[in-house]
C-alpha cells in the first residue's frame, strides 16, 4: 500500500515537472539577455520557465473564480510567491543529479517525449510535426525542451531513490483509526428554562455588576482602526461607459448557440440485445404487464443511467424522426442507436427558443459595459499609483479622479461596503501608521488606496451601556446553573438504571455516533464530552442557556468488515504516507539549498512581472 502511495506521489510531481517545463503554450519568450531569474547552485531557474508557470496558476485560480485576475490580485493571493518556491524545490533537485551525474539515455529521453498527448497525432502516434508546434507555441526549442525533460527525469530518479519505502507506521495509522472510526451509542435529553421546577430571581445591579466584572472579554471592544479610503469599482461607472452597438451585435452572434436553441426533447433510452427482445419488452409494457421503470429495473439500471437529457434531432440520428414525432409519456421503438435498438421514452418536449437581439440587448450591455468598466480601471492604476508618488493624498485621489472617498472604523466584525471584499479587510489588517498610500485591486477589478488615521485600542465598555446583553448572559448563565443543580440527583438514578422516562424526560437515542458526523444542534463541546465518557456514564454538558443530559451507553469498536471504513483506513495510510513523502522531499529541497545556496535576480523578476501588468 506504502508503495503504491508513493508511486502516485512520484506521477504527480512528475506531472507538476512536465507542466512547469511544458505548460502554459501561448507564453511567448521575454525579450532580453537576462535568461534566468536566479539560481540554485550552479543551475538556472528559467525566466521563461518562470513566467510560464506563472501565467499557469493565474489561469487556474481564474478558472475557480469563473473571472479575470489580474496580477495585483494574484500576487495578493501569493501565487507570484508560490511558483517561484517551487520553481526553486525543483531547482534544488535538478542540481543535486548534476552534481551526482545521474541521467537518463537518449531511448528513455524519447520514451518519454512521444508519449505526452501534446505530440501526438490523430492516430495516437508521435507526430513530430505537432511536437515542433507544440514547442513553438510555447516559445520553446527542441534542444532546450528535451534539456529540461531531461532534468527533471533525473530528478524524478533522486525523488524516487528517496522517497521509495516511505509507509505510515501500523500504530499511527492504528490510533488515527481508531479515533475517527470509533462509535457511541447514546441516550440523551435538553432541558431548557421551561424545565426550572422554580423560577430565576430578577438580576440587580449587583448581579450584573460582578457578571460584568468576571467576564471583561464579553464587554470589551475590538481594536478599531480608523481609515480613510478612495476607491473605484466598476458599478460606479458602469452607466457612463458607452458599448459599441457593432459590438453588441457581433457578441449575440457569436453566441448564437445561446440565443437560438433548437426543438429538443427529454429522452429516456434503454438498449437491448437485439430487436426481438425490445419488442417483446415494449409488448409487456403497452400490454400492462408491466411498466418501463420496472423493465428498467430488471436489467439492473436506474433511470439516471438510461437518461439522456434534453437532445436535439442531431443528437439522436437516424431515431430522431420517430422520438420528435412522439409526445409526452410516449414510448417509441425499437429503434436502431449505435448500440444496438432500443426504447425512448419522452418525458417532455422543449419547444424551439430563439431570443432576439432586441430581447438579449439589455444583459450584453450590461456585461460589455461591465468588461470595459474593469478595463478603464484598470488603466488608471499607473496614473493613480503617479498621483501617489509625487505625494498626492487620498483626499486628492477623490478630487482628481473618478475615485470616491470613504471612511471607515474598522475591525475584524465589519464587513459592509468596501469591507465586503476580502482583498480590501487583508490589506487593512495589515495596514499601519508607517505604510504609505498605494494602489491595490479588489475582487471585482475595482481600485482601492488607504490611510491609516487613527488606532483606537480595546476598551472596556461600563456596564450602563451594555446593560441588556449583561443582563441577558447573566440570565443564561443562571439558567444553566440552576438546571445543572436540579439535575444532580437525577443524574445519579439514571446511572442507577433509572429510564429517562420513569424521571419525566422525554429521552432521544442516537447509534453510531462518529466524530466524523457530530450531533448537531448542540454545544460545541458535546461530541468531545460523549467521546470521554465511559459506558453507563451520565455526563451534564451546558452551553446556551440549556442543559444536556447524556448517558453513554454503548461504545462501538470499528467494525474490521465494513467496506467504508476499510477505504477510510487506506485513505489514512495514503494520505500519511504522502505527507511524509512530501516532508522528506522539503528536508531534501532545503539541504541541497542550504549546501549550494540560492541567488535571485530581483530586476528579471520585475521584468517578468512588468509584462503581467
Amino acid at each position: 500500500m506504502a508503495g503504491k502511495s508513493i508511486s502516485k506521489t512520484l506521477v504527480w510531481i512528475l506531472m507538476g515537472l512536465l507542466i512547469v517545463g511544458l505548460g502554459g503554450f501561448g507564453v511567448t519568450n521575454l525579450s532580453g539577455n537576462v535568461r534566468s531569474v536566479g539560481s540554485v547552485g550552479e543551475s538556472d531557474i528559467d525566466l521563461n520557465d518562470y513566467a510560464r508557470a506563472l501565467q499557469n496558476q493565474i489561469r487556474s485560480l481564474e478558472a475557480q473564480l469563473g473571472e479575470p485576475v489580474s496580477f495585483a490580485q494574484a500576487q495578493q493571493a501569493g501565487i507570484a510567491a508560490s511558483v517561484l518556491s517551487q520553481l526553486v524545490a525543483v531547482t534544488a533537485l535538478e542540481e543535486e543529479t548534476r552534481r551526482l551525474g545521474i541521467s537518463i539515455g537518449d531511448e528513455n529521453l524519447r520514451e518519454q517525449i512521444t508519449r505526452i498527448p501534446n505530440f501526438q497525432g490523430i492516430d495516437g502516434n508521435f507526430d513530430r510535426e505537432a511536437y515542433r508546434f507544440a514547442l513553438e507555441q510555447a516559445g520553446m526549442n527542441e534542444a532546450d525542451f528535451e534539456e529540461d525533460l531531461r532534468a527533471q527525469e533525473a530528478s524524478a530518479l533522486l525523488q524516487s531513490a528517496v522517497l521509495t519505502g516511505v509507509y505510515t507506521p501500523p500504530a499511527y495509522t492504528n490510533t488515527l483509526f481508531n479515533f475517527l472510526a470509533e462509535e457511541r451509542d447514546i441516550t440523551w435529553t435538553v432541558l431548557d428554562r421551561d424545565d426550572l421546577a422554580t423560577g430565576l430571581p430578577v438580576p440587580g445591579d449587583e448581579d450584573l455588576q460582578s457578571y460584568h466584572d468576571a467576564n471583561p472579554a464579553e464587554f470589551t471592544t475590538p481594536e478599531i482602526k480608523r481609515v480613510t479610503y478612495a476607491w473605484l469599482t466598476p458599478d460606479m461607472i458602469i452607466d457612463t461607459v458607452e458599448v459599441d452597438e457593432d459590438l453588441l451585435r457581433a457578441t449575440y452572434d457569436e453566441r448564437a448557440d445561446q440565443y437560438r436553441q433548437p426543438e429538443r426533447r427529454l429522452v429516456e433510452r434503454l438498449a437491448f440485445a437485439d430487436a426481438a427482445e425490445a419488442d417483446a419488452a415494449l409488448a409487456r409494457i403497452t400490454g400492462g404487464e408491466t411498466s418501463f421503470e420496472a423493465t428498467v429495473e430488471t436489467r439492473g439500471l436506474a433511470l439516471a443511467d438510461i437518461d439522456l437529457g434534453d437532445v436535439t434531432r442531431v443528437d439522436l440520428g437516424d431515431a430522431a424522426d420517430a422520438v420528435f414525432a412522439a409526445t409526452a409519456g410516449d414510448i417509441v421503438g425499437p429503434l436502431d442507436t449505435g448500440i444496438g435498438p432500443a426504447l425512448f421514452r419522452v418525458n417532455a418536449v422543449l419547444a424551439a427558443q430563439e431570443t432576439s437581439f432586441e430581447e438579449a440587448e439589455p444583459e450584453l450591455r450590461d456585461e460589455l459595459a461591465a468588461d470595459r468598466a474593469r478595463r478603464v480601471i484598470d488603466a488608471q492604476i499607473e496614473s493613480v499609483d503617479d498621483l501617489l508618488a509625487g505625494g498626492a493624498s487620498i483626499e486628492d485621489l477623490a478630487s482628481e479622479t473618478e475615485m470616491q472617498l470613504g471612511q471607515i472604523e474598522w475591525h475584524a466584525g465589519v464587513s459592509d461596503d468596501i469591507a465586503a471584499y476580502e482583498s480590501f479587510r487583508a490589506a487593512v489588517a495589515a495596514l499601519s501608521q508607517e505604510d504609505y498610500p498605494d494602489v491595490a485591486q479588489l475582487e471585482d477589478s475595482g481600485i482601492f488606496a488607504m490611510r491609516l488615521d487613527e488606532i483606537v485600542p480595546p476598551a472596556l465598555q461600563p456596564l450602563s451601556e451594555v446593560r441588556d446583553q449583561a443582563e441577558a448572559s447573566w440570565l443564561m448563565q443562571a439558567t444553566e446553573e440552576a438546571l445543572n443543580a436540579q439535575v444532580q440527583a437525577q443524574a445519579a438514578q439514571l446511572v442507577a438504571g433509572t429510564s429517562f422516562e420513569d424521571l419525566g424526560m422525554i429521552p432521544q437515542s442516537v447509534t453510531g455516533l462518529s466524530r466524523r458526523g457530530p450531533q448537531e444542534n448542540v454545544p460545541a463541546e458535546f461530541n468531545e464530552a460523549v467521546f470521554g465518557m465511559e459506558k453507563g456514564e451520565v455526563e451534564l454538558i451546558q452551553g446556551g442557556g440549556r442543559v444536556f443530559v447524556v448517558r453513554l451507553d454503548d461504545i462501538r469498536v470499528p467494525d474490521a468488515n465494513d467496506a467504508d471504513l476499510a477505504t477510510l483506513r487506506r485513505s489514512i495510510e495514503e494520505q500519511n504516507a504522502a505527507s511524509m513523502a512530501q516532508d522528506l522531499y522539503q528536508v531534501l529541497a532545503g539541504d541541497i539549498r542550504s549546501r549550494v545556496g540560492i541567488e535571485l535576480n530581483q530586476h528579471a523578476l520585475n521584468a517578468v512581472h512588468a509584462n503581467f501588468q
